[in-house]
């Protein structure tokens, strides 16, 4: 079980501020959840694979809902807008939120494991868990090591659980790579690795 800080009452999106004194809730990884959870950002990662962009998908969660999403944009044209990944567009939509959570107590599920870019934001929001379903072979950021980094990112608690519906995140993948009018990282080390399995 993991431990997660609760501040008392509702207010506008913070993270976790380590110094105050905030009630304590234990919250234990639940496969169904994560299961769950992750269908939701399946289902995100199916709108952007219509949409012809590349088929990642995020749902923020929190107290058995989900409180925001987001889906990959602006890789129709073979790429060019390398902002709006899909955790960036569901953390945009989270801190517009007026009553959002606690930061710690929400868990970021996402088709594909996270860039730098985004595991970095997801760090610097305070947010407790992530889950991916499918590893990003050629940029994923969650396994980097830490170590020799400042505090800020060394010191994050976030946990990271991978694989949970991994078949599903990677049968998208392989339809985007195998679609000739998708020119978005065609021929890249991640376009092989995942048309190879």
């Amino acid at each position: 079980m993991r431990k997660v800080e609760l501040s008392k009452k509702p207010m506008r999106f913070r993270p976790s501020a380590s110094h105050s004194p905030p009630s304590t809730l234990l919250l234990p990884p639940s496969a169904v959840d994560d299961s769950l959870f992750m269908g939701e950002a399946l289902k995100e990662a199916r709108n952007a694979l219509a949409q012809g962009d590349f088929p990642v998908g995020c749902a923020l969660a929190y107290g058995g809902r989900v409180i925001a999403r987001g889906r990959r944009k602006g890789t129709t044209d073979g790429g060019g807008n390398e902002l709006d990944h899909a955790e960036m567009v569901a953390l945009r939509r989270l801190v517009k939120m007026k009553q959002a959570p606690e930061a710690a107590a929400i868990t970021a599920y996402c088709t594909m494991e996270p860039c730098l870019m985004c595991f970095s934001a997801l760090m610097l929001h305070g947010i407790g868990a992530i889950v991916y379903a499918y590893e990003d072979a050629m940029g994923g950021g969650t396994a980097c090591p830490r170590e020799g980094l400042n505090p800020l990112y060394r010191d994050s608690r976030i946990v990271v659980r991978s694989g949970i519906r991994r078949a599903e995140s990677l049968a998208l993948f392989k339809a985007f790579f195998s679609n000739p009018a998708n020119r978005y990282w065609r021929a890249s080390h991640l376009a092989e690795y995942t048309l190879k399995q």
